[in-house]
């Protein structure tokens, strides 16, 4: 049996002659890095847990890199689909409208927290980039096989920078960086096509579980501005964001509202 590229190699769409969203393909190379040394699991060349994990990196740059849905190759152009802990079904062209990181978070956010409609994708991506260099994804147990499986998910990074936020009453809220891990879990159902493109996704986890771990310290008001030393990273094309939320992103969608 032959696979397509993208099951093969985890970075084979920046290959891609595309409509890239910072107009050249971003550069995963600390992505990459990271990810191997921090990885808790192994799989050899060739094992199914690989070729469902390539896709789904895959799926993730093109969710958060290609502004054309019809240029994702990972996806059934006719009958994609995504789902979020039992939402409604969206599409290619809602992930685009909403942003990646907004999308797997849900649309109300997390109350007091985070709200969806304050941040749009560029900010979204602006804010947990600066939170956390890279946000690896990987495959830690599979069930089933094509064409639909199971995934045990696990999506990790260190909160090297301060997290910072704008509420809809106008309090910017902000929670200094910790420098620990910061991991979460969930379940996804994939199911794919013969040509092994991804017709649906669905996920299942708590956003909660990560906004606990960022906020941990303790939230606080915060003044628009900068402290003495305190920085905020810029979205630059020659690096990737590692994921979508919760992507490299994880398959993703929209959520009722969560609380912590």
């Amino acid at each position: 049996m032959s696979f397509p590229d993208y099951m093969l190699d985890p970075n084979a769409v920046l290959k891609d002659n595309a409509q890239w969203r910072y107009k050249s393909a971003p550069n995963y190379t600390n992505t990459n890095r990271v990810f191997e040394e921090t990885k808790s699991t192994n799989w050899g060349e060739g094992k199914l847990e690989l070729l469902v994990q390539n896709l789904v990196k895959n799926w993730e740059k093109e969710a958060s890199y290609k502004i054309d849905a019809k240029e994702w190759r990972t996806i059934s152009q006719e009958k994609y689909e995504f789902r979020l802990n039992g939402g409604p079904a969206s599409n290619a062209n809602d992930m685009l409208r909403i942003g990646t990181y907004n999308a797997s978070i849900g649309e109300h956010g997390v109350k007091g927290v985070y709200e969806t409609k304050e941040m749009d994708f560029h900010s979204s991506h602006k804010l947990f980039k600066g939170v956390m260099k890279t946000f690896n994804w990987e495959v830690v147990e599979l069930i089933g096989g094509p064409p639909k499986v199971a995934i045990k998910w696990r999506h990790w990074g260190v909160m090297s920078g301060n997290y910072r936020a704008k509420l809809s009453s106008g309090r910017t809220v902000r929670a200094k960086a910790t420098g620990k891990l910061i991991e979460v879990f969930g379940m996804t159902t994939a199911e794919v096509n013969d040509k092994f493109q991804v017709t649906s996704l669905e996920t299942f986890w708590e956003p909660d579980q990560m906004f606990r771990q960022l906020v941990e310290g303790g939230l606080e008001d915060f003044e628009e501005g900068l402290d003495v030393g305190e920085k905020v990273e810029a979205i630059e094309p020659e690096e990737g964001a590692g994921s979508a939320a919760p992507g490299a992103t994880c398959p993703i969608g929209l959520n009722r509202s969560s609380k912590l």
